[in-house]
């Protein structure tokens, strides 16, 4: 009977380290290699992507990624679980293919109800929005994306066929994680505490290098090295309990405070944080340090999922576009307030209407607002940064012709019209929902 498993975090995002996997695979030995790709954003990107091209609509760094561990891989050291499929996923894994044959490749469909969103909602599924209650009607024809979080279930499917690689669409994050847990040490449907705990262990290194030393607040400038930062790794025994480390010789730091800085990020209710497969009672984990860059995290308890599953759904908002000017000392923080005023009242003289204008003063008050306080009057120098928002693309090109009169036409010392004319670009909002997991039918097939 196995009396341990180790699960590697190698991605955090689409964009995280490319050379992550690698390090990880062979700074030491790891069973799982977990790579998350995937934020809602990343999902409308990549519908846009598939849209222009039916071969796209994944992750391709992933690629490349597989391709720096393929040894491992072939030869049964590792094998890899991630969401890197997006809108995709069977695309994601003809690529990867295309690697080696000897491959076993799991692919997880299903999450995507684009296609069968009118029958959905036909069939009374208002897909309200989790915020405002606003049925998805209202928005049903700029739609560009709808798929459902789905859980461990068929991820733990792939891998008990024997696939060395599982590709998914918009699982959850954590699912990524307690799957290959949950499997090794045959875990039931109904184990809540032990899989509440896979799902900790999930969220803890989801974020990659987030949880072993990588923006953490608590003591920060004494967290070593931080441009070879380890990436962390979850070893996990069959009573539900694990350590979270990270390979030896490594920088960054794993302790009790870095691992709680990752616990409270995106927790929402600490008594029920929810996923598909359970419901996590975070104000029963407990965290030891028992070592150098070695933290037990224990006591986890668990409850029934609920009935329902996320849909994340992605919709066409209009456009936006944003422009920066920055002032100099003397007075720069006044300086840059009276431009915003020229810039706005042109705007009006222009009859130019928008949803929303922002303005920010990138250092002085753009992070905390009005909490920020008075700033020094002495500032070196103040970032005007101003964003628009609405329907008319046309209107929004004609925003961007009126920063750059600005620098002849308005209070002194511009000192750089940063980045030249903003771009218009299109934007995407997030409409989260939720659905009957009933009518949500995932497919695994290993190829």
């Amino acid at each position: 009977m196995t009396t341990s498993v180790r699960v590697g975090g190698g991605q955090g995002f689409w964009g995280d380290a490319l050379d992550a996997p690698s390090r990880l695979v062979q700074g030491g030995p790891i069973d799982y290699l977990m790579l998350d790709y995937l934020a809602e954003v990343t999902m409308s990107i990549l519908q846009k992507q598939k849209e222009r091209d039916p071969n796209l609509g994944y992750a391709r760094d992933f690629i490349g990624a597989v391709e720096s561990v393929l040894g491992a891989v072939v030869d049964g050291r590792v094998r890899i679980v991630a969401n890197a499929g997006g809108v995709n996923p069977r695309a994601c894994a003809a690529a990867v293919r295309k690697l080696n044959e000897r491959l076993r490749i799991g692919v997880v469909t299903g999450d995507d109800l684009l296609p069968q969103l009118d029958q959905l909602v036909a069939q009374g599924h208002t897909l309200a929005h989790m915020e405002t209650g606003e049925p998805l009607s209202t928005v049903r024809d700029r739609v560009l994306s709808a798929n459902a979080y789905i859980g461990a279930a068929p991820i733990r499917t792939a891998l008990a066929r024997g696939a060395n690689i599982v590709i998914t669409g918009r699982s959850t994050d954590t699912a990524l994680t307690m799957a290959p847990i949950a499997e090794t040490f045959g875990w039931r449907a109904d184990d809540y505490d032990r899989l509440a705990a896979g799902i900790v262990a999930g969220h803890i290194i989801e974020c990659g290098a987030q949880c072993s030393g990588g923006n953490c607040l608590y003591d920060w400038r004494t967290i070593p090295d931080l441009a070879d930062v380890g990436y962390p790794i979850v070893e996990a025994v069959p009573d539900g309990s694990f350590v979270v480390t990270k390979h030896p010789k490594t920088g960054g730091r794993v302790s009790v405070e870095t691992v709680t800085e990752q616990l409270v990020y995106e927790m929402g209710d600490p008594h029920q944080y929810i996923t598909p497969d359970v419901i996590a009672d975070f104000t029963t984990i407990r965290l030891e340090q028992i070592g150098p860059d070695r933290v037990r995290v224990s006591g986890i308890k668990g409850a029934p999922p609920t009935d329902k599953l996320k849909v994340s759904i992605a919709y066409r908002a209009g456009f936006k576009a944003v422009g920066t000017l920055v002032y100099a000392w003397p007075e720069a923080l006044d300086k840059a307030r009276v431009a915003d005023r020229v810039l706005r009242e042109r705007l009006d003289r222009l009859g130019l209407r928008f949803d929303k204008v922002l303005t920010e003063f990138v250092g002085a008050s753009a992070t905390h607002g009005v909490l920020a306080g008075a700033p020094a009057p002495d500032l070196a120098e103040v970032q005007l940064r101003v964003g628009v928002r609405g329907e008319r693309r046309a209107d929004v090109e004609r925003f961007t012709r009126e920063l750059a009169p600005l620098v002849l036409n308005g209070p002194p010392s511009v000192t750089g019209f940063a980045g030249g004319r903003p771009k218009v670009e299109e934007i995407v909002a997030y409409w989260p929902a939720l659905i009957d997991k009933r009518v949500v039918h995932t497919e695994v097939e290993v190829v």
